[in-house]
């Protein structure tokens, strides 16, 4: 059956800063590959980075899953981050307070993102009498409307 995607909305800001936090992530595993991200979630920000043009078509609740892993790692990059600026310089500083909206905006994603997979979950839940964990759902379209 073919499906139609959810959309994970995104404004300008969100996706500036997400494109940021994936570029300084990708860059730094390239230069410091002993003290990186570990290999999936490179992989991941790698699969992101080219759709951080507007919102995000997600088509399975797999995919889903796939962004929230790599939202979720920049968002705790983010946040080490921000208190690493804090700590170094001063809580009214400049790029400690550029650094908070960085990470905030990523982290209102993540939890859009998230209450995108529950109601997918719920939906495939619903759609098949199966777990939404079942492997015969993660890669279940969605109907169209």
């Amino acid at each position: 059956m073919r499906g139609s995607p959810v959309i994970l909305h995104c404004d300008f800001e969100e996706l500036a800063a997400l494109a940021a936090a994936t570029g300084r992530t990708l860059e730094a595993a390239g230069h410091q590959p002993a003290v990186t991200a570990p290999p999936q979630a490179i992989v991941e920000l790698e699969a992101l980075l080219p759709r951080l043009v507007g919102d995000i078509a997600i088509d399975t609740l797999a995919e889903q899953s796939s962004l929230r892993r790599a939202i979720a790692f920049l968002t705790d990059e983010l946040r080490a981050r921000l208190d690493r600026i804090i700590l170094e310089q001063h809580p009214a500083a400049e790029d400690a307070v550029l650094a908070y909206f960085e990470y905030a905006r990523v982290l209102t994603v993540l939890e859009r993102l998230d209450r995108i997979g529950h109601d997918m979950a719920a939906l495939v839940e619903l759609l098949t009498g199966e777990p939404a964990g079942a492997e015969s759902t993660q890669h279940m379209s969605f109907p169209q409307d």
